[in-house]
Formats: C-alpha cells, sequence, structure tokens
C-alpha cells in the first residue's frame, strides 16, 4: 500500500510539474496569428501614411498622432505586445482617414 502511494504522489508531483511547463510556454510563446496581423496592419497603416503624406498632407495633427501611433505599435510589437500593436495600428489608420476627410474639405 505504501508503494502504491509514493507511486500516486510521485505520479501527482510529475503532472503538476507537466502542468506548470505547459502553462509558462503557453504565455512565453507569442501568438503567431496575432503576430502575423500586428505585422500587417503596421504595413498597411506606414503605407497609407507614406501615402497621404505624398499628397501633402503631413502638416495635419491627425497624421501627426498616426505617426506616433504607428511608433507606438513598431515598439509592441518587439515586445510581442501583439493585441497593443494592432489597436495602435487600426486607430492610426483611423486617423489617417481623418487626415484625409479634414484635407477635403478645405
Amino acid at each position: 500500500m505504501q508503494s502504491l502511494h509514493k507511486h500516486v504522489k510521485s505520479l501527482l508531483y510529475f503532472l503538476t510539474i507537466m502542468v506548470g511547463f505547459s502553462l509558462l510556454s503557453a504565455c512565453a510563446a507569442p501568438n503567431a496569428q496575432q503576430a502575423a496581423e500586428c505585422s500587417r496592419m503596421l504595413s498597411i497603416a506606414t503605407h497609407e501614411l507614406e501615402a497621404a503624406k505624398a499628397r501633402g498632407f503631413s502638416s495635419t495633427v491627425s497624421l501627426t498622432k498616426a505617426t506616433a501611433l504607428i511608433s507606438a505599435a513598431k515598439i509592441q510589437e518587439q515586445f510581442n505586445k501583439y493585441p497593443n500593436c494592432i489597436d495602435k495600428a487600426v486607430r492610426a489608420r483611423k486617423f489617417i482617414r481623418l487626415a484625409e476627410q479634414e484635407n477635403k474639405k478645405h
């Protein structure tokens, strides 16, 4: 009976260690889908920003905000903070569209 108790205790110890490592690796591994989305959104936002600047919108406050958000999103990407990166890239694109709308009014 004591031998069985030792085996159960060893098995529980082993399972606890394995679950711990699984959770740790899941937290440490970046989400590949979010990483790809972050990269894609940054690329689109950067392209749209450059196109807006080429059309002469670079002096607008909205584009200044978009530039700051894109820079911040790139930093978030480097630290694997993909949801924050995506959020900032999406917000940057909104400011770029706002700058284009403001320019059409003038």
